[in-house]
């Protein structure tokens, strides 16, 4: 590595670290030298093989056991279908109002009789994308996430490349998904946790209205019985309206990987996301999922560094309308830490650099690392803060590189 002007390059490999102090609050933003000496951390004592809790707003992982291990999610799969479905409704090529017919062979497949959880969906029945978003997350519908899947793509294959096209583009490195709702399938779906952590990460990042309208409804009404009644079924989120604060995601159970849970709460503006796995009842997921979160929040802090939108550093552009763009803190970032810790921490900016245009306002293309003195770095995305369109045209070419050259 060389640094030079407080600015670090990888050599070759167009990485820029840039060390930041203006930006932040001046008590140790600027100090090179760390104090030496591990901080004491708080300690969690658990009988679950598969752990992981993650502070979303610093990136600080706060606890993991077997993070890389790779098991079937069962329907905490259905987290990855409502991100693609979100996403394309982001995109505009799909609306929430779109109607999708329920066709005979998807009612077949999986109504309530054969197909596990069900919203009761009926063949012909036509039904938005927006109730299917409903019935997927909160009764965790079989046939709401084959529905989605077959109106989207004609089948639930081909749904399920866009599935796995996704989890490649958003970083699920070690997950490969053959159903879009996590049905056993011979061994074919398998995540980790550290990829359900980065799922569940992204979709609330990306898709924030999204989150806050399908992931916390407390019951769903929908179908009736054969006596005519309305059916009405419970969220299947065991801490939400348990445990204050939680607001999502999805549960799940196969025989490999016991009681399972992807599941995230917010306190005070601090978001904590966890994946338990392998316990051995609903109740002991439950209360091991409780207890994580409790000791998540009242363990550790966060103390904000600097607010959301927060200007915090430049990338350099390139084939672009503009010869650099500002990177952005979307949300206010957070340093996490034990509660009563007294010590300092040093901040960089990071970025592949120069990135091509064009970029979109509020794409991540740079990440702040802050690292704790005695604690291992915490990572938090930051955006594009406005449009950068491509060049046109050759005289534009020549200016932006003009610009570059003179530093401006």
């Amino acid at each position: 590595m060389q640094r030079r002007n407080g600015i670090a390059r990888a050599i070759g490999a167009g990485l820029a670290v840039t060390a930041l102090a203006s930006t932040f609050p001046a008590a140790s933003a600027g100090n090179d030298k760390p104090k030496p000496g591990a901080v004491s951390r708080p300690l969690y004592v658990t009988e679950a093989p598969i752990v992981m809790l993650k502070d979303l707003d610093s990136g600080a992982i706060l606890f993991s056991r077997g993070a890389g291990k790779r098991f079937a999610p069962a329907s905490m799969a259905k987290v990855m279908t409502a991100y693609v479905v979100l996403d394309l409704i982001k995109r505009g090529e799909l609306s929430r109002d779109k109607v999708f017919t329920v066709s005979e062979a998807t009612w077949r497949k999986w109504n309530g009789s054969n197909g596990g959880s069900t919203m009761f969906l009926r063949a012909g029945e036509k039904i938005s994308v927006d109730e299917l978003l409903k019935g997927l997350i909160t009764v965790s519908g079989n046939d709401a996430a084959a529905a989605l899947a077959v109106g989207i793509d004609g089948s639930e294959a081909d749904f399920v490349k866009r599935m796995n096209a996704m989890a490649a583009k958003i970083g699920m490195t070690s997950s490969k998904f053959g159903t879009p709702n996590g049905w056993p399938d011979g061994g074919v779906t398998k995540v980790s946790a550290a990829d359900l952590i980065t799922l569940a990460d992204r979709l609330i990042r990306d898709h924030p209205d999204g989150y806050a309208r399908y992931f916390s409804i407390p019951r769903l009404q929908h179908g009736v019985s054969p006596e005519g009644k309305p059916i009405i079924q419970p969220n299947r989120n065991p801490i939400l309206g348990r445990f204050a604060g939680a607001d999502g995601l999805k549960t799940g159970h196969t025989a490999e990987a016991g009681y399972c849970f992807l599941g995230s709460a917010k306190r005070d503006g601090r978001r904590l996301i966890m994946v338990v796995a392998g316990m051995k009842s609903e109740k002991a997921r439950r209360d091991e999922a409780e207890r994580l979160m409790r000791w998540g929040f009242d363990a550790w802090e966060g103390r904000e560094l600097v607010p959301a939108g927060t200007k915090v550093g430049a990338v350099e552009v390139q084939r672009g309308a503009r010869p650099s763009m500002m990177a952005e803190a979307g949300i206010a970032v957070r340093m996490t830490v034990p509660k009563g810790y007294a010590g300092g921490y040093r901040a960089a900016m990071q970025s592949r650099s120069p990135q091509n245009a064009p970029i979109e306002r509020g794409t991540p293309i740079a990440r702040l690392i802050v690292t704790p003195d005695g604690l291992p770095p915490q990572t938090t995305p930051l955006l594009a803060m406005k449009d950068v369109a491509p060049v046109d045209g050759v005289w534009t070419r020549l200016r932006s590189g003009f610009y570059r050259l003179a530093g401006r």
